[in-house]
């Protein structure tokens, strides 16, 4: 059963790489959904998929060679049937 979440990462995760890291993890977990920075310094993340391999991919974030996330709030979603990939938006 597929999942729906807004993530939004707080702490070091703009300019470190965290988008191009986000679309990769995604893509490897055959997740969908997004990927865009805020301009208060944040990264917000629609991610759609199974849980687990949603699991897998705040983990895989957390491990990011330059990213530090100091916190998330996910808040979950209704599930876009019509969506198919992952897109890092600008």
């Amino acid at each position: 059963m597929e999942k729906r979440y807004r993530l939004r990462f707080y702490g070091t995760v703009q300019g470190v790489g965290f988008r191009f890291t986000a679309s990769h993890t995604a893509n490897m977990y055959r997740l969908t959904g997004y990927v865009k920075n805020e301009y208060d310094g944040s990264v917000t993340c629609e991610v759609q998929g199974r849980q687990e391999d949603i699991e897998q991919f705040i983990a895989a974030i957390y491990r990011g060679r330059f990213i530090e996330v100091d916190r998330i709030d996910k808040t979950q979603l209704e599930v876009d049937d019509a969506e198919r990939s992952f897109e890092v938006r600008h």
